[in-house]
C-alpha cells in the first residue's frame, strides 16, 4: 500500500520540487492540507505543479535565521504533498487541498527564474513515511487523549469526540499534530520526529507545557 498512487517510497518521488514558505504550517503524511492561495507567485507555481507531478513542498521559514522577509531561510526539513483537490474562485484565488507524501530534507537550494523557490530534496532519511500507520501500536494514545482533553477544557474548546475515538492512532497524532497552535519550533519538532511514536510524545510534552505556561503555575511531580 502506498501513500498516495505512484509514490511508494523515496525513489519515486521528484528530486528537484517548488517550495512554499508558511510559518506554522505543518503537513505529515497522509495528512490534509486546505490551502488558500493567492499571491502571484503561489499562483504560479500552482499552475506549473498542476502541469507536472502536482507536487509542491510544504516547509516552515527559520524567521529567526536571518536572510530577508522575501527569501527567509528555511528549515531543512518539509513535507511534500500532492494536489489532491483544487478550485478557481472569481475573485482569482485558488482552493487547494495537499495530501501529504513524505518528508523531505533540503539539500541545496536552486537558482532559478521562477518568482517561488525550488529545492533540491532528499526522502531517504524518512523511509518510514512510505508505511502507513508504521508504529501505531507503540503510539500512548492514552497519554495524547489526556492532554488534549485538558487542553480543551483550559481553552473552552469543542471537539468531535466520537471521531477521534474512531481514529486510528496514526490518523489522530498527525490530525492533532497539524491542527496544534503551537509555534514553528514546536511544530518543526513534531515534523522531524523521528516515528510516530515520538511525534506523540512531543505533542504531548508541548502542550503540558503550554498549559504549565498558562496557568501560571511551575508543574508538580506526581
Amino acid at each position: 500500500m502506498s501513500t498516495h498512487a505512484g509514490y511508494k517510497g523515496p525513489a519515486d518521488c521528484p528530486g528537484v520540487i517548488p517550495v512554499f514558505p508558511l510559518p506554522g504550517a505543518l503537513l505529515l503524511p497522509r495528512g490534509q492540507m486546505p490551502l488558500n492561495i493567492f499571491e502571484p507567485r503561489y499562483l504560479a507555481m500552482v499552475d506549473d505543479a498542476l502541469r507536472t507531478d502536482r507536487i509542491i513542498g510544504m516547509i516552515q521559514p527559520d524567521v529567526e535565521g536571518g536572510a530577508s522577509p522575501m527569501t527567509p531561510k528555511l528549515f531543512r526539513v518539509g513535507c511534500a504533498g500532492r494536489i489532491t483537490q483544487f478550485a478557481e474562485t472569481g475573485d482569482g484565488r485558488y482552493l487547494i487541498s495537499l495530501t501529504g507524501i513524505s518528508r523531505f530534507r533540503v539539500e541545496s537550494e536552486m537558482a532559478v527564474a521562477s518568482r517561488y523557490r525550488r529545492c533540491q530534496v532528499s526522502y531517504e532519511d524518512f523511509a518510514i513515511d512510505f508505511e502507513p500507520r508504521a508504529g501505531e501500536d507503540a503510539v500512548d494514545r492514552d497519554g495524547v487523549l489526556k492532554a488534549l482533553k485538558d487542553f480543551v477544557e483550559v481553552n473552552d474548546l469543542k471537539v468531535d469526540w466520537a471521531g477521534i475515538d474512531e481514529a486510528p492512532n496514526e490518523a489522530l497524532v498527525n490530525a492533532l499534530c497539524m491542527m496544534s497552535p503551537f509555534g514553528a519550533r514546536e511544530k518543526q519538532a513534531m515534523l522531524e520526529a523521528p516515528d510516530l511514536k515520538t511525534r506523540a510524545e512531543v505533542l504531548i510534552a508541548v502542550t503540558e507545557m503550554e498549559l504549565v505556561r498558562g496557568s501560571g503555575s511551575e508543574p508538580t511531580l506526581q
